[in-house]
């Protein structure tokens, strides 16, 4: 891990989503659902001041269709009204600054919550200018797919062809983001839900707890 900055203390969660627009607060709201503790960012400043990979707010619709627009500002309605009646960990004004990707079988820099087992309690940390994130799971949305092996490659991995199956394998992964085109309001949706299910039977192995209501139908 490189060295970072610590301008504050020390935080945990299983998982650090970056984007408090749509996407970021669907799967927020998906996790809280299952269980899984999260932690919302504004967005991600990673390559500069002239180049930034901004990921932050997703208040605008690239569709001009209004249908659509309208669509999105229900939704985005919901789940703003989902966060704040249960008290979801969204933080509007930080960013992350730096992403550190932490060694497997090692635990964080002084980490004293490191298992017996030998297993690392984080795989992630965020630098932020309130301190630092320890994260088992990042979720990252609203950022290109150039961004994203740009990045990859700043963290040392080869992403190759198939870049889903990179960031899983790190405890990485995308809402929001579509191959060529902006994904509507309920593909975002799907992706929320299946990211939360993922993440999900990664935290709870030996089965899922019962979800809270208040979840977004996806139609198939």
């Amino acid at each position: 891990m490189s060295s970072m900055p610590v301008n504050g203390g020390i935080e945990r969660t299983s998982t650090l989503v970056i984007g408090t627009g749509l996407s970021g607060l669907a799967v927020a709201s998906e996790l809280q659902r299952r269980g899984v503790s999260a932690i919302v960012v504004d967005g991600l400043d990673l390559l500069g001041a002239g180049n930034p990979a901004n990921t932050s707010s997703l208040q605008r619709c690239d569709a001009a269709d209004a249908a659509t627009l309208r669509e999105r500002n229900e939704i985005l309605r919901h789940l703003r009204n989902y966060a704040s009646s249960h008290n979801l960990d969204v933080r509007h004004h930080v960013r992350a600054l730096q992403l550190d990707h932490l060694d497997a079988g090692s635990p964080a820099d002084g980490d004293p919550d490191f298992h017996e087992t030998g297993q690392p309690v984080q795989q992630w940390a965020i630098s932020t200018p309130n301190g630092v994130l320890y994260a088992d799971h990042l979720v990252l949305t609203r950022c290109a797919h150039s961004q994203l092996r740009r990045m990859l490659a700043q963290l040392g991995v080869a992403a190759g062809q198939n870049l889903m199956a990179a960031m899983h394998a790190l405890g990485m992964y995308l809402v929001g983001v579509g191959e060529l085109i902006t994904p509507t309001p309920k593909e975002v949706l799907r992706q929320a839900k299946l990211v939360g299910q993922a993440i999900s039977a990664k935290v709870h192995p030996d089965g899922l707890p019962s979800l809270l209501p208040g979840g977004l139908a996806v139609p198939a």
